[in-house]
């Protein structure tokens, strides 16, 4: 999610509050010392502040006063680099593919693991299935259980938002307005994978914020292709937010998948606020960046590639506007008419899962842009 948009929602949520709450919990003793703006409840205001670069005061359930000023900081300082550069929207793409600009490549950026617990999903919905990473380790993963029918099923690669290296609660649905529990898959009757990256969890390596990261995920393709109730023909990535971002770079570099959907991805990864990314990479060279940003590198894409996002705020609608400057033809562009980042997710990946459980013939796009055009009702 953009920072802008980020603020206007929160603006947004201090108008409406002030108007309808008659006994202001702002007043209470401290509050002013401890918090920016009204309380922020609703859950997708407080996932979009945490986006936004904020943390939450949990006594006031309110945006903490310290964090809103280092953000302000970062904010400054980032629009005074964008304003040095180019536009994105002029990029010319690099002649040269993502995945052999690579090679060789060693990122001088990392930070240490998350050190968070393993999660321990129902076993009727996942069962463990660790694979190898790109560094060679093993890395936690979580996979729908095999249905005993004989059968070889399609599946999908899932890369949530956030810190995508690591996984908490990720099978509990949520309300439409924001499920990013990719249920929609599993209960179409796809196979539906999480996996962890380096650094994430309990891991023992050090994540490097979209670089590493992609040799883990083609590595954890290639484990869930090998499962004996996966059609390997079928299988396809998915992931939201910053994981939309590095499905986008996966599909970049190339590899196995039939098709590729990511939501709400952007231009350059050194757009996301910390904690997201490390302060290091606001001020990395440029090869360091070039390779962890998509907006360079679509003209490589080789595989249908989807890129999805709602046209309301928050949202990264302006992004994907950039995004889909490429002429490339596998590059399909879906901007939702009356979704957000976060409501995109439910109509649209139910009706990916619907179409790819039944199969796509060659040559037609799984979806198009029309379904969720102005006007259109459930993707039809």
């Amino acid at each position: 999610m953009s920072l802008a948009r980020g603020f206007a929602l929160l603006a947004l949520a201090a108008s409406a509050c002030l108007a309808a709450c008659a006994r202001d919990p702002m007043d209470a003793p401290g509050y002013a010392e401890a918090c920016h703006g009204p309380p922020v409840r609703a859950p997708e205001d407080r996932q979009a502040a945490a986006e936004a670069g904020y943390r939450i005061d949990n006594r006031f359930d309110c945006i903490d006063r310290k964090s809103y000023e280092e953000v302000q900081v970062y904010q400054a300082r980032l629009e005074k680099e964008r304003a040095a550069q180019t536009s994105a929207r002029h990029i010319k793409p690099i002649a040269e593919r993502l995945g052999d600009a690579r090679k060789d490549f060693v990122t001088a950026i990392s930070a240490p693991a998350s050190g968070m617990p393993v999660p321990m999903p129902p076993a009727d919905l996942f069962v463990r299935s660790d694979y190898k990473g790109g560094e060679g380790r093993e890395l936690v993963a979580f996979v729908t259980p095999d249905p005993r029918d004989g059968a070889k099923h399609a599946a999908i690669l899932w890369l949530t938002g956030g810190d995508s290296n690591s996984l908490d609660d990720f099978w509990t649905e949520g309300e439409p307005a924001n499920d990013q529990s990719a249920s929609a898959f599993r209960k179409a009757g796809m196979i539906l994978m999480f996996p962890t990256l380096r650094g994430g969890n309990m891991d023992s390596g050090r994540k490097e914020f979209f670089f590493g990261e992609v040799d883990d995920v083609r590595a954890a393709a290639n484990h869930l292709a090998r499962l004996p109730y996966v059609d390997p023909a079928r299988l396809y990535l998915g992931g939201h937010s910053t994981g939309g971002t590095l499905a986008l770079l996966v599909a970049e570099t190339g590899g196995r998948f039939a098709a590729v959907f990511a939501f709400g991805p952007v231009t350059a990864v050194n757009r996301y606020p910390a904690p997201l990314v490390p302060d290091a990479l606001s001020g990395a060279d440029a090869r360091e960046l070039r390779l962890r940003s998509p907006i360079h590198w679509m003209a490589g894409i080789s595989t249908p590639t989807y890129l999805i996002e709602g046209d309301s705020s928050p949202g990264n609608a302006g992004e994907l506007e950039e995004l889909c400057a490429s002429r490339n033809p596998l590059v399909h562009c879906i901007p939702a008419a009356g979704f957000d980042h976060f409501s995109v997710l439910w109509p649209v990946s139910r009706t990916i899962a619907a179409r790819l459980v039944t199969g796509v013939p060659d040559g037609e796009p799984v979806i198009k842009a029309q379904q969720f055009a102005r006007g259109a009702t459930n993707g039809e």
